[in-house]
């Protein structure tokens, strides 16, 4: 108890000075923390499955001070930078964030509603559609449901990415929502929103970034919550690769209506201590996805991927692959769950988790798991770690490959089959060059 009053303590001056920032989310902000006050951060790990193999002590030890706070940090950011360690397009509909605040001179303009697509700041968004923002801000990711770091967010909610898809928008021409940090003079949190709303019958494709050129600690603490309407087709990115000091924790929350086709593959490179914590609803027949992950650790990193997925109608699909490369002493997490639910009959759900070790001392934690109410279905799951092939490696050498080459090659094609899943050019082709930027550290 004392632990957890630390903890929130810490937070509580910090959400005191929102009290004049943005009122039109003070009702869902004061939620956020009173829910906070009330469970903490899941440091204690004994008995919670959803957190057992990831120590988040770090986290509630440190001292944070919010970021977007002050301007400090803003300026100076050039495209070059953020080009170092994350994609970028001009053809993109871009929204950037920097040090927690919007930069309007960074960010493309935004697309029209008359043109399929709508994309502005959340702080925006609640004047211009108040009646959407209350209709779906908070309902996805309820703090009621949250142990901590959702919550959190929610706390500190002052501002964030609103996209809503009406037509059908080029896969071309994707929202890029940019979240990024830079060296400061303290250690920072920010608190990324994203809010996507997919009509009915809407097509496009959303990217989320978050990286960061700091090599100091910083905490970035982010919540997504995507909405499928009936017959929408979404496409959905996400790339994580923040500083290595970098604690990041990414909540995602989609709800899928009837008919809908989802694809969301996710890619985690950088950070300290990273998680993606995914929650996936299918709500009604006919809705389909596909999960996929690539994550690649080294040193002494630590990347947990907590992937869920409810079948709660008839006549649903999921499919899910990920795959992880580990070297060093690094660790990884795979926690997969898919619940089928009983009225849920005709479900067809795979869910796969694949590891290469790299190392002796490199250890993966995976856990796929199935919860099957229903009695008329086809689910599956399953999960593997091991080395690399001798004899592929021996093959290759005895035609005049040298091993290295030999382990770049095997690394990359081993890599290949979630980068290459990725529509979006620009996108592919930076993922690609940072698999590769990557193999020196990742050497068989």
């Amino acid at each position: 108890m004392t632990t957890m009053l630390k903890e929130v303590g810490a937070y509580q001056a910090a959400f005191r000075d929102l009290s004049t920032i943005n009122g039109a989310f003070a009702a869902l902000r004061e939620a956020g923390f009173s829910r906070f006050a009330e469970v903490g951060m899941p440091t204690a790990r004994r008995g919670n499955e959803r957190w057992k193999y990831t120590n988040v002590a770090p986290i509630a030890r440190a001292e944070f001070t919010r970021a977007g706070a002050t301007a400090e940090g803003d300026a100076g950011v050039t495209v070059e930078a953020i080009e170092s360690v994350a994609p970028w397009s001009e053809d993109w509909e871009t929204l950037v964030f920097v040090n927690g605040r919007h930069v309007p001179d960074l960010s493309s303009t935004p697309g029209k509603t008359g043109d399929g697509l709508e994309v502005s700041t959340l702080a925006a968004a609640a004047v211009d559609h108040p009646d959407i923002v209350d209709r779906y801000l908070g309902r996805y990711a309820p703090v009621s449901s949250d142990d901590g770091f959702g919550a959190l967010n929610t706390a500190f909610l002052t501002d964030g990415a609103f996209v809503r898809i009406t037509g059908e928008v080029s896969p071309d021409r994707p929202v890029h929502l940019l979240f990024f940090t830079t060296d400061l003079d303290e250690p920072t949190v920010a608190y990324p929103r994203v809010l996507v709303l997919a009509e009915a019958n809407s097509v496009a494709t959303v990217i989320e970034t978050y990286a960061g050129t700091s090599s100091s600690a910083y905490f970035t603490n982010a919540v997504s919550e995507i909405v499928l309407e009936d017959g929408a087709r979404l496409t959905h990115y996400r790339v994580m690769n923040e500083g290595t000091q970098a604690f990041h924790i990414g909540t995602t929350r989609i709800s899928q209506g009837g008919d809908t086709s989802l694809t969301a593959i996710s890619f985690a490179f950088g950070a300290r201590l990273g998680r993606n914590d995914m929650h996936v609803l299918l709500d009604a027949p006919g809705a389909e996805c596909v999960l996929n992950g690539l994550y690649m650790t080294s040193g002494s990193q630590h990347l947990d991927n907590h992937i869920s997925l409810t079948h709660a109608k008839p006549h649903a699909t999921s499919r899910q692959l990920y795959k992880g490369i580990l070297t060093g002493e690094s660790r990884a997490v795979f926690s997969g769950q898919v619940l089928v639910e009983q009225d849920a009959q005709k479900t067809y759900a795979v869910q796969r988790d694949m590891n290469l070790l790299l190392s002796d001392r490199a250890e993966v934690d995976t856990k796929p798991s199935l919860i099957i109410y229903a009695d008329d279905v086809q689910c599956f799951h399953g999960a593997a770690a091991g080395e690399v092939d001798e004899d592929a490696v021996f093959y290759m050498m005895s035609r005049g490959i040298d091993k290295e080459t030999a382990s770049n090659m095997l690394i990359s094609a081993y890599a290949s089959e979630i980068v290459d899943q990725v529509e979006t050019a620009a996108l592919r082709d930076h993922l690609t060059q940072t698999v590769t930027d990557l193999l020196p550290v990742f050497k068989i």
